[in-house]
């Protein structure tokens, strides 16, 4: 229907071009020049309507001279499939060992199945049951603060126009990513220590007494997140402002012709066209909720804060290394992936279903 409409509009805009020049006498062959375009533009609109009701056949074979063509560019695809293949793919034959009386001596293949009896197992255990909440509530935290701080930031960063001080700004802000958690966590013990930090002694000195921010469980997980964020934001920035880089001048230009100022220029059109970048972004992170930063967890915990710090990652640590079940932490890695997993289609479907593109 759009096309007949397109065409019935440029006869119409053919038919008063005729009229003007009736009018004005203008030549015959003028006139058969405008009606050749008409022609020509309405047999392109329904050529092209044609195709898209029935696009062309693919060619067969054609995939292998499309490669060769490409051939450089998939070259540069090879390492990062090896790296795939060889760290990602290949283990997940050793995931087999949740379903197995796993015996080192024996070895993956020649170790008895046990079926689903591991599985029963571990989801009988009020341990589980803790580390699983504990693991859920850190990252949904981690989740609420973290994700949108980035975001804050880039915004703030994409409206300061001296060059050299957001250069300065954006410097400083991705150092800490660079530091490791091992380095991270001295910093943190040295300066939040309730006997010689740095922190508590300025609390002391105010007359307060001082807070166990590593100690206390009711400290511990707001000074792990503050820490998350403080060491993460600035990289995850970069993926904003990479956004924003790609968004058309001619759209702010277009909103100052309009009246709008800074903020209407923010939410009107920068947000919408970075809109999809934070939804991809949202999609991955909600796909690694159960990921709940062992790295982080492991240099600050202690036994002192498991009830509250205790999360699957450090579980696994513990009965699979320390107490050599290799089966029971091969069984709660496996059920941690498929939580991931069902989370990562969920968001994926959810963002389908409002209008974004999604990761798939």
């Amino acid at each position: 229907m759009y096309f007949i409409r397109r065409i019935a509009q440029l006869k119409w805009r053919h038919n008063q071009k005729l009229q003007k020049m009736s009018d004005y006498g203008l030549c015959e062959n003028r006139k058969t020049f405008e009606l050749h375009k008409l022609e020509r533009e309405g047999g392109m609109l329904l050529k092209k309507n044609q195709n898209r009701k029935n696009p062309p056949a693919k060619k067969k074979g054609a995939l292998l001279p499309y490669l060769w063509k490409h051939k450089y560019l998939y070259l540069m695809l090879v390492p990062a499939l090896v790296y795939y293949i060889i760290f990602c793919y290949v283990p997940m034959y050793g995931a087999s060992i949740a379903f197995k009386d796993f015996n080192p001596m024996l070895g993956i293949v020649k170790s008895p199945w046990t079926g689903f009896d591991t599985f029963k197992e571990l989801f009988a255990l009020k341990k589980f049951y803790s580390v699983f909440w504990n693991t859920l509530r850190i990252s949904l935290i981690r989740l609420v603060f973290g994700f949108p701080f980035p975001i804050i930031v880039a915004l703030m960063l994409n409206e300061l126009k001296e060059g050299k001080l957001k250069k300065g700004i954006q410097t400083s802000i991705y150092v800490p990513n660079f530091i490791s958690w091992v380095v991270v966590g001295g910093i943190l013990t040295n300066l939040l220590s309730t006997d010689s930090g740095i922190v508590n002694a300025l609390i002391k000195a105010l007359g307060f007494a001082p807070i166990g921010f590593l100690t206390d469980e009711k400290y511990f997980v707001p000074t792990m997140v503050v820490s998350m964020i403080w060491k993460t934001f600035g990289w995850n920035t970069i993926i904003y402002l990479a956004a924003m880089t790609g968004i058309d001048p001619q759209l702010y230009e277009a909103a100052t012709v309009d009246g709008a100022n800074r903020w209407h220029k923010l939410v009107h059109v920068t947000m919408p066209c970075i809109r999809s970048t934070i939804v991809i972004v949202l999609i991955t992170r909600i796909g690694g909720l159960m990921q709940a930063g062992f790295e982080q967890i492991f240099v600050l915990y202690h036994p002192g804060v498991y009830k509250t710090a205790d999360i699957i990652d450090t579980y696994v640590y513990r009965i699979g290394l320390q107490e050599g079940r290799f089966e029971m932490a091969a069984a709660v890695g496996l059920f941690k992936s498929i939580v991931n997993f069902i989370l990562l289609v969920i968001a994926n479907k959810a963002a389908r279903m409002a209008g974004e593109e999604g990761i798939y």
